[in-house]
């Protein structure tokens, strides 16, 4: 039976101690490497960047010009194709790495992997495919099957070009054209270009000593080797670990999901922890056909907005998503109220409410771990002590029951991670377990420089890289538009809402945006577009005014969304930045700087001044 504490009661909770607490923990953490202490997957390790589920086949390069080109075939770069198919715009040519779509629905098919973000508002463009999600929170092999349906509706497999990695985009100021590369020898001439590589595809590892010489069977989740363990993506049981001590290092959200059917299936399960993820309930549940046949036209739209109005702190009727994410904000909301009552408001208020509203919350979460896992010390390793967007939340309701089963062996480092690794299993503390396989839970490049992420370098006019421009942080006018880089367009999160809670939405705003603009250059013959070099300080500046404090909170235990712990400088502050009245405000922003028509802050080229 799982328990928690009364919403709203703080009665019983010595939050001095918890400070004292959150803070001790936290210095376990801390790296000087920072980000540095993960290390790309090459030598033994570089087929962990292969794609273990189509087989790439040669085919002869192609040279053409094309109207857009869009690299990168997750959501970022379907929605950015639906919205240019819609706005007229046929000549699409979608270039992913991967052997189809999906993005990193494509690369996860490790056991359990689904979203933490309800489908009804995670799923794009769901009205104009005509689908219904099966459950409230759906499994990767049907967010993998929308980005497929996607594409298909909206005739984006005609040109694509899979297991394609560009290797090079370079602006040829003669034509005003990209030129864009491949490692299959391929050169488009691409009028504009969309980058949407986005930050959860290249698979990262940790750096610990001796991890090189493990000579059992090893693979990265986002590469899961069903060959060996079994099974497949959709759960059935992996028969291959029947007689096998595994490991898995990591327990962040992939490894919350993955390990109850490694717990079902293993014979021997070793968990190796160096921070408990915060697990709240998921509560999943089917959708109801009939019910979904009753909403109206422009419901997603709807829910769009009402989960980004309260899960942002704002006021709706009705809280049409109902989860963790919104739980919490409207905590917030309710105490900023209450203190507006008595006449108290400002950021110190919203401050107060907001620890309040944590401490509540994270006191309820380890309650739920003290009332499902049966070994105290198991229970009392799994509690996290930090604020819950100290790192990504985590929804579950079989993660903390599978430390029941009696071959699950939770190996808590006390925050010191893995010691090292040697031929025939792992250390920590002095102790050595020895595995058959290891499973590397460690994530995806996050928080590197955008060039290592996304495998290759963008060269603008004169010769600028888009590394060099970025150098001291992330430089754009809405997220959007690069100035130096005309016709290019960067699809992300980044500098605009940054609504982190459900990225898709943040992209589909992004792409009816570009969608508008290539239609407004091509409406009017205009050569280039770009942000002037004025509208883009302009933008930074109005960036730097937001309130960032929340990324170095001092109760935050390190990670990826705090820069692993470490100062924020100017420019990890602008590379995590967002619109300073925050998502909602930057949604409504950026829809009447799209309707006005004005564009403003772009140039439109008709005619380009020779050099």
């Amino acid at each position: 039976m799982e328990t928690s504490a009364d919403p709203h009661h703080l009665e019983g909770i010595d939050r001095e101690a918890l400070r004292a607490r959150y803070r001790a923990e936290r210095e376990k953490r801390l790296r000087p490497d920072g980000n540095d202490q993960y290390i790309e997957p090459t030598g033994r390790f570089a087929h962990f960047l292969e794609d273990p589920y189509v087989e790439r086949v040669d085919r002869k390069p192609r040279s053409a010009d094309v109207t857009v080109a869009v690299i990168g075939g997750g959501f970022a770069g379907l929605v950015t194709g639906a919205r240019l198919k819609e706005a007229g715009v046929d000549d699409v040519v979608l270039i992913e790495g991967g052997g189809d779509v999906g993005g990193a629905w494509y690369w996860n098919r490790y056991p359990g992997a689904m979203c933490d973000t309800a489908a009804m508002i995670y799923l794009p463009l769901l009205e104009e495919t005509g689908h219904m999600p099966t459950r409230k929170y759906t499994f990767a092999p049907e967010i993998f099957g929308h980005a497929r349906r996607i594409a298909e509706h909206f005739g984006l497999y005609e040109h694509a070009l899979f297991s394609t990695e560009v290797t090079g985009l370079e602006w040829d100021s003669s034509a005003s054209r990209w030129i864009v590369r491949t490692d299959r020898g391929d050169e488009l001439r691409a009028r504009f270009v969309t980058m949407g590589t986005g930050p959860l595809h290249r698979p990262k590892l940790p750096g610990i000593p001796g991890i090189e010489t493990f000579d059992g069977h090893s693979f990265h989740t986002s590469r899961w080797d069903y060959a060996y363990t079994g099974g497949n993506p959709a759960g059935a049981p992996m028969v291959g670990l029947a007689d096998k001590r595994v490991g898995i290092i990591g327990t962040g959200a992939t490894a919350v999901q993955c390990i109850p059917h490694l717990a079902r299936d293993a014979g021997e399960l070793f968990v190796f922890q160096r921070t408990p993820s915060s697990i709240d309930v998921r509560n999943n549940q089917v959708i109801d056909p009939e019910w979904f046949a009753t909403l109206e036209p422009g419901w997603q739209a709807a829910w769009l907005a009402n989960f980004a109005i309260l899960q942002t702190g704002g006021f709706a009727d009705e809280d049409l998503v109902h989860d963790g994410w919104t739980d919490i904000s409207q905590r917030i909301r309710d105490r900023v109220v209450a203190d507006m009552g008595e006449g108290a408001f400002g950021p110190e208020a919203f401050r107060r409410a907001y620890e309040d509203s944590d401490d509540e919350k994270m006191t309820e979460i380890r309650a739920r771990v003290d009332a499902i896992v049966e070994d105290p010390a198991t229970a009392g390793a799994l509690m996290p002590w930090y604020r819950q967007l100290c790192k990504r939340p985590c929804f579950h309701d079989e993660y903390l029951q599978a430390y029941n089963e009696p071959g699950v062996h939770l190996v808590d480092t006390d925050g010191r991670g893995v010691e090292r690794i040697d031929a025939s299993g792992v250390w920590v503390a002095g102790v050595h377990y020895p595995l058959d396989c290891l499973i590397f839970a460690s994530g995806f490049e996050v928080g590197t420089d955008y060039t290592r992420r996304s495998g290759f370098e963008v060269v603008g006019r004169d010769g600028t890289t888009l590394s060099e421009h970025w150098a001291d942080g992330m430089q754009t006018l809405h997220g959007l538009h690069v100035h130096g880089f005309p016709n290019l367009f960067v699809v992300g999160p980044g500098q605009a809402a940054n609504l982190i809670s459900n990225i898709t939405h943040n992209l589909t705003e992004a792409a009816t945006t570009i969608a508008l603009v290539v239609a407004r250059a091509l409406q009017l013959g205009a050569a280039e577009v770009e942000v002037s070099d004025e509208a883009e300080q302009a933008w930074v500046e109005l960036l730097e005014e937001a309130d960032q404090t929340l990324l170095a909170d001092p109760d935050c235990t390190p990670g990826y969304y705090n820069n692993e712990g470490r100062p924020l400088g100017r420019r990890e502050r602008l590379n995590g930045a967002r619109y300073p009245l925050g998502p909602v405000a930057y949604f409504e922003f950026i829809d009447n700087w799209r309707r006005s028509g004005e564009f403003e802050g772009l140039e439109f080229r008709v005619t380009v001044p020779m050099a």
